[in-house]
């Protein structure tokens, strides 16, 4: 059986992404392809598991050729996107889900050894709180992405409208990481004082948190908080800031401490965000970023 550092599961996706600093079409996202891109930069074996329609194959290259092995079920469509920035801040935005490759099922999975599986989703048409089960069961240690439980997509319209989670409490006794943004933090927990979520957050059992938001990110272990702040001297390729942050930083934590992690993956992100597209820098160019002190913790 192979073995990898990580595998990214969820649907990659085709984007249209509308905003004031430019519009896009037919751009290739979802969480598992920011994420698995930023976590290959960081040197780590990767793999994605995707469901998608046979004749968008393509979209999955630039996995590929990244070194990540990419297990795919053909489904009857792709997921499809559209993300509109109606300001100039980032975190405002309206989205709509308008195909979808449905829900992963336990016979998704490949024949691979137990490792750390992040279930990175864009909306709730992915996971079940089953899925999670069986996956530990199996000897999987999960990470979660909570906007795949709070971006919830209305059948009639398909509107992304973002809601509360009964069984939040239950998905984050779940896993060891978790990452949200802002707003979804606030949906949960009713706080936008990140360090006030995030220890929230911490009593319902995952080990370690992460919060993002527009100028930096925050992590909370062992019950301190760390704080980066994001050193991007524009936002053209802010979509997918989450899922690349969080993707480098398990990356890096799986050898480093949390301080050092968290500078890497904020400094990674900082690059990515500069380019529209996934990160496509260099190891050595985060670690460049780094050490500019930018990035004050606390």
């Amino acid at each position: 059986m192979k073995r990898y550092d990580i595998v990214f599961i969820g649907h990659v996706t085709i984007d249209e992404i509308d905003a004031l600093e430019g519009s896009a079409r037919d751009v290739t996202g979802g969480a598992p392809f920011f994420g698995a891109l930023a976590a290959a930069g960081a040197k780590r074996k990767i793999a994605v598991i995707t469901r998608m329609a046979k004749g968008d194959e393509q979209l999955v290259e630039p996995l590929k050729s990244a070194g990540i092995d990419v297990y795919f079920r053909p489904t009857h469509e792709t997921t499809h996107m559209r993300v509109v920035h109606p300001t100039a801040n980032v975190d405002d935005r309206v989205m709509y889900q308008t195909k979808n490759a449905g829900f992963f099922t336990i016979e998704d999975m490949p024949t691979i050894e137990p490792s750390l599986v992040h279930l990175g989703a864009l909306t709730d048409q992915e996971f079940t709180l089953g899925f999670m089960k069986e996956l530990k069961v199996r000897g999987f240690r999960l990470t979660v992405d909570m906007q795949g439980f709070v971006r919830q997509v209305d059948e009639a319209t398909r509107i992304i409208r973002f809601g509360d989670v009964p069984e939040k409490r239950e998905i984050m006794g779940l896993v060891d990481f978790v990452k949200l943004d802002v707003v979804e933090a606030k949906i949960l927990t009713g706080t936008d004082n990140l360090r006030e979520a995030a220890a929230i957050c911490n009593t319902w059992g995952s080990r370690e948190i992460m919060i993002t938001r527009s100028d930096g990110v925050l992590v909370r272990s062992e019950r301190k908080n760390y704080f980066a702040r994001f050193t991007n001297k524009r936002s053209a390729g802010r979509t997918g800031r989450g899922d690349t942050t969080f993707g480098a930083y398990l990356a890096r934590r799986l050898d480093y401490p949390v301080e050092e992690s968290l500078k890497f993956a904020a400094s990674l992100a900082s690059i990515k965000m500069e380019t529209p597209g996934p990160f496509s820098g260099t190891f050595e160019s985060v670690i460049k970023r780094m050490g500019m002190g930018d990035h004050p913790v606390s």
